[in-house]
């Protein structure tokens, strides 16, 4: 007989494994935290004043207020002209950002030293916290009255002014920062030999750094409330000086002017605080 082999079947080839599919992403418009473009967020903020200064025109040159309660752009404009022109109102604008600055200068002199004393140290932060706190619920406008018997009318008293009104609020804001470093990093340090010294020099300050910074941007735009307060009483020159002029002969397109200048000034030291963090901490971004 004639041997037969069996030749076993190939198998059938199994399917190839399809890849899952995967849903396309779709992009969310006004999502919750959701990051915008640096191009549209600058396009956004500029259509807001775009949008706000299209109503402002709406409502003073269509009739709809009258001029002596809200001048129009067009007026202000033309007023803000003549004040450079005839009342040498850069030197208003130069008295003003000096005071701001030497007040506010004075204040984180003495208040970021003392935050970060008493954040790093507990028995420091209970002996002046209590003191800190209650001060920082006195408005600066009200010492106005004692700074002009102590220290008269002069630039002492405006510098006074925007100090008691930073000094306070730099202080305990820097504090919770310092406060706040993490544990771990400060127990790693001991771990590798670090004295309390080392501690306070090499892992709190730098790791609070860019809060500090952020903390003194943010009390800068405060300090901008209290000038021009200082300003309104007993001055003969800066922007406060100036509204109150205007005040009182009813032009509302000077003072509109002014205000805006002050916004313009402190949006501009704003962006040059943002950008020289961002080049000092580079770290804090990530």
């Amino acid at each position: 007989m004639e041997a037969t082999t069996a030749v076993p079947s190939a198998a059938p080839a199994a399917p190839a494994a399809m890849p899952p599919a995967t849903a396309p992403r779709r992009r969310r418009g006004m999502a919750p935290l959701e990051p915008v473009s640096p191009r549209a967020r600058w396009l956004l903020g500029l259509g807001f004043f775009v949008l706000f200064f299209a109503v402002w025109a709406a409502f003073t040159l269509g009739g709809f207020v009258p001029p002596t309660f809200l001048a129009s752009p067009v007026t202000m404009v033309k007023e803000g002209y003549g004040l450079f022109t005839g009342f040498n109102f850069i030197h208003d604008i130069g008295m003003t950002v000096w005071r701001v600055v030497g007040g506010f200068v004075l204040a984180a002199i003495v208040a970021v030293p003392l935050g970060i004393a008493m954040g790093a140290y507990k028995p420091i932060e209970a002996f002046f916290e209590p003191f800190v706190s209650f001060c920082r619920y006195l408005p600066a406008s009200a010492f106005i009255p004692l700074l002009i018997l102590w220290a008269g009318i002069g630039e002492a008293q405006k510098l006074l002014v925007i100090f008691i009104g930073s000094v306070f609020q730099i202080t305990l804001m820097v504090a919770v920062t310092v406060g706040g470093a993490r544990r771990d990093l400060v127990e790693a340090a001991y771990t590798l030999g670090a004295n309390s010294r080392g501690i306070v020099a090499r892992v709190l300050i730098p790791g609070a750094a860019p809060g500090i910074a952020e903390t003194l941007r943010l009390v800068l735009g405060w300090a901008w409330t209290y000038v021009i307060v200082a300003e309104l009483i007993g001055s003969s020159s800066g922007i406060g000086h100036m509204i109150t002029d205007s005040q009182a002969l009813l032009n509302t397109g000077q003072i509109i002017f002014g205000i805006i200048v002050i916004g313009v000034i402190g949006l501009v030291s704003d962006f040059v605080f943002k950008f020289v963090n961002r080049r000092l901490f580079a770290w804090s971004t990530l």
